[in-house]
């Protein structure tokens, strides 16, 4: 970002061929380098554990010492590191990044701001996943709401200042009550003496009697401190439910999310849906759950009734939509109801769905914005019942549309199938006694799988089968040309990625299993 501020605006050409090589740069490292050094860390049980997770790959440096007077001072380090969940979510956002910036090679309004903002949107997301610390972390969730601010209400469609304001109240309402809880953590730890922290591994650390070991008897926060007559850590709760619920989202806070990926361009939809949603489904996995498991426990049942509700809510409304990225906005809404549901079962197959179905909504749904804006490059349209016979006119296309949505849909083979798979025999396998969820939740469920077969196949009839009939739309059949060398090195990867991971999961599931297992264990010592 620093290197494009210092290029001057002609050179527009520079800027993308600059945040393509950084993106690629990431890959080859998070792959070929991070990757190999983590699961050999893994392997050699080098990580730094707390009660709920090990991380590794540590690295650390002194940042804020901050002196508080009389009441003490707070350490706060600039600290990274990765556990199972982090490192997934990394070689995700290492995998988006590049296709991303391919899908902006035409981005012709001031490609220097364009890009800059899309660096720092970078630095934020690989910040948010690897950060140790809560205070890190929030200063990373929060750059994430700047530069996605920016690039939907500069580079967005004709109601791009609504959306872009929509998301921005939307997302600082949840940013500020994540601080609220953020600043009564900060007095609620301590690491010795007067030394309060906010780091994730001090802050979920028990004892053989599953006693929190650093949490101050008086503070805010502690186990039998109350706030108007309710305990104080399930306000906490509750604030950072409704800060991490925005981001997901769930209903009914999700009005915002159709109208930005409405309105935004494709890239800015692709990596809205691949990964800032997974930033709110990461942080009820590394904060509530880490931190406040006996809230978890006790409100189990609401969280995964919210999950239950996005998934049929966000179907039926799918079915009802005319334009096509409208459509897969409100499908997203459904199938981020599985990571809740996952979640509310409590079990290590359950939590382990949940995390998974981060990485393969991730995938799939940056395809499905891919494949929206192949289209509206052509004749800048998506309304469903305009296109028909696309088939014949786009063949290859047709077939990476196939897999998009057969994917989504959960067709056996495919990414998605194997984490719903697992959220459903973590829902069957909760005990809702034990402060899990009732079987009927994951019964219940089924029918956003249905409804999501009927949305799709509906759309693919009516947009690929039969016979392409003009109209209207003058000159639609010249300009319906088949995928471009650019659009295979978007869509390809993707749809090679959603088959890989379908038949050969167990490579991203064996990252996730010890750490859900770990999870799962933590909190069952406060059943």
């Amino acid at each position: 970002m620093l290197l494009m501020a210092v290029l001057p605006r002609s050179a527009s050409s520079s800027h993308k061929w600059l945040a393509l090589g950084i993106c690629v740069a990431q890959l080859l490292v998070a792959a070929g380098f991070i990757l190999p050094a983590f699961l050999a860390s893994q392997a050699a049980e080098n990580g730094i554990s707390s009660s709920a997770t090990t991380y590794h790959l540590i690295e650390s440096l002194n940042w804020l010492d901050i002196n508080l007077g009389t009441i003490g001072r707070v350490d706060i380090d600039f600290s990274l590191g990765l556990d199972g969940l982090a490192m997934m979510l990394v070689l995700l956002s290492s995998f988006v990044f590049p296709i991303a910036i391919l899908s902006s090679w035409k981005t012709e309004k001031n490609p220097k701001g364009y890009f800059m903002l899309f660096m720092l949107m970078n630095l934020s997301t690989f910040g948010v996943f690897t950060a140790m610390n809560f205070f890190l972390f929030y200063l990373f969730f929060e750059f994430m709401l700047l530069p996605m601010f920016f690039l939907i209400g500069l580079w967005g469609g004709k109601r791009r200042e609504y959306a872009a304001l929509k998301f921005f109240i939307y997302t600082l309402l949840g940013s500020l009550l994540i601080l609220l809880v953020m600043v009564g953590l900060l007095f609620s730890f301590q690491t010795g003496a007067e030394v309060y922290t906010l780091d994730f591994i001090q802050l979920a650390q028990l004892d053989a009697n599953a006693n929190w070991l650093n949490l101050v008897p008086d503070a805010i926060f502690s186990v039998d401190n109350e706030i108007l007559g309710f305990p104080a850590r399930s306000f906490a709760f509750v604030f950072l439910l409704i800060g991490f619920a925005i981001k997901i989202p769930v209903v009914p806070l999700h009005t915002w999310l159709p109208d930005a990926h409405v309105e935004s361009g494709t890239p800015i939809s692709v990596v809205l849906a691949a990964l800032l949603l997974k930033v709110g489904g990461y942080g009820f996995f590394r904060i509530i759950f880490g931190i406040f498991p006996d809230a978890v426990i006790e409100f189990s049942w609401w969280i995964g009734l919210l999950g239950l509700v996005s998934l049929i809510y966000g179907a039926y409304v799918a079915m009802g939509q005319e334009d096509l990225k409208r459509m897969i906005a409100y499908s997203s809404v459904s199938h981020m109801g599985f990571v809740l549901l996952g979640m509310a079962s409590l079990e290590s197959i359950g939590l382990q769905g949940a995390a998974f179905q981060l990485f393969t909504h991730g995938i799939i749904s940056a395809l499905l914005f891919l494949i929206v804006g192949v289209l509206y490059e052509r004749v800048a349209d998506r309304q469903i019942e305009n296109f028909q016979g696309l088939w014949d006119l786009m063949p290859r296309y047709s077939v990476v549309v196939i897999i998009a949505f057969f994917a989504s849909l959960g067709l056996p083979g495919l990414a998605a199938f194997i984490s719903e798979v697992l959220v459903f025999m973590g829902a069957f396998q909760s005990e809702s006694s034990m402060g899990g969820i009732p079987r009927w939740m994951a019964i219940v469920a089924v029918l956003g799988v249905i409804l999501s077969a009927v949305y799709y196949l509906r759309t693919y009839r009516k947009m690929f089968f039969g016979t392409f009939d003009e109209g209207d739309t003058s000159n639609w059949e010249t300009k319906l040309l088949d995928l471009t060398t650019r659009e295979y090195l978007m869509l390809i990867p993707l749809a090679i990625a959603i088959i890989y991971f379908g038949l050969f999961p167990s490579g991203m599931l064996d990252l996730l299993d010890e750490d859900m297992a770990r999870l799962s264990e933590f909190l069952g010592r406060f059943k």
